[in-house]
């Protein structure tokens, strides 16, 4: 049994990984963790004020600290689900314990220190980790993923934008002076748990957000090699991402092209699903660990659609998906 942590655990990302970690087979979930000045510290996870759905199912404290001396000997796996800047000054002291990290920020999720300088607006203290951080896009770094140490788990814009479009570069598919156009909208529990007047629920109605600023953009076109337009958007809704991506097509490219593009590299891959027929919506991925694509052509116009839950495939899931490819287990183990 692979003993595990969750860090950050009770945000929205946290708790769904404690659901998933309970009731896997090959893991047993030592301890859930908080920053010592959280208000939830102290609280089992499944109290009313945080998330009763939980009762019976993992009944665990918060513990508050920021001192993991007394569980580090008892961890093989560590989960976290904390901000940049949180995991970027703790994950090295788990690493360096020999713990296996999946990280859910953007900490560690591009090889370049300068890049945090740019996007991130800090110097990068850890470039030994950086070097050795593998992007944890499940379905494209599936053997780099299985030796790794330190699994940089996408973020859910990045995960949404890229699957659709990495096929089709990668055969060539796409007309690269024109870059594609990611038009994605997600629910506000993206923005996490903390108390916000933008994202406060009968605030938010649909806006655009971070144009050319935003630091998935360059997440996205850095794992892709392709330059991309990013247009989040914030909406009215609690969970879910709807992305709609536009580009072109070389010259003779048809959608039996696209298609058999898409099902080379995903047929085999039981978290992604590719629509022939009609376009996914976010009903078909709500509390569910899938990718969902479909895409139509028009002459050299193509329109991609793809949609996942933000909190799992976005997120958490994605990360046990990893731990899975990691440690050798079927890679939907626990997620379905």
């Amino acid at each position: 049994m692979l003993k595990a942590i969750i860090v950050g655990a009770s945000g929205y990302a946290g708790a769904k990984l404690a659901y998933y970690l309970q009731k896997h087979p090959h893991v047993e979930l030592v301890a859930l963790t908080v920053s010592e000045n959280s208000l939830d510290a102290g609280k089992k996870i499944s109290d009313f004020d945080l998330y009763p759905q939980l009762k019976g199912v993992v009944d665990l404290p918060l513990l508050g600290t920021s001192d993991y001396a007394s569980l580090i000997k008892d961890i093989d796996v560590v989960f976290l689900a904390t901000e940049h800047s949180v995991s970027h000054n703790i994950a090295p002291y788990f690493l360096e314990h020999g713990c296996t990290v999946f990280d859910l920020s953007g900490a560690f999720r591009v090889n370049s220190s300068s890049f945090y300088t740019e996007f991130y607006g800090f110097t990068h203290q850890h470039q030994k980790w950086l070097d050795k951080a593998v992007y944890g896009l499940a379905e494209w770094n599936f053997a780099q993923i299985k030796q790794a140490q330190l699994i940089a788990v996408p973020g859910c814009y990045p995960t949404a934008s890229q699957l659709p479009l990495k096929p089709l570069i990668v055969e060539g598919l796409l007309d690269g002076t024109q870059w594609p156009v990611i038009n994605a909208i997600s629910g506000v529990s993206g923005a996490g748990r903390k108390a916000s007047l933008n994202n406060h629920f009968c605030e938010v109605s649909v806006h655009a957000y971070g144009l050319f600023t935003h630091r998935h953009q360059p997440e996205i076109a850095t794992h892709l090699g392709q330059e991309v337009i990013f247009m989040p958007h914030l909406g009215s809704f609690k969970q879910g991402i709807h992305a709609t991506i536009t580009c072109r097509v070389k010259e003779g490219v048809n959608a039996k092209d696209i298609l058999g593009a898409l099902n080379k590299y995903y047929d085999d891959k039981p978290l992604v699903r590719v629509y022939q027929e009609n376009w996914p919506a976010l009903k078909s991925v709500i509390g569910l660990p899938y990718c969902d694509i479909g895409f139509v052509l028009k002459g050299r116009h193509l329109i991609l659609i793809s949609v996942e839950d933000n909190l799992l495939k976005g997120a958490a899931a994605q990360a046990v998906q990893c731990m899975n490819i990691r440690f050798g287990y079927d890679e939907t183990t626990s997620l379905l």
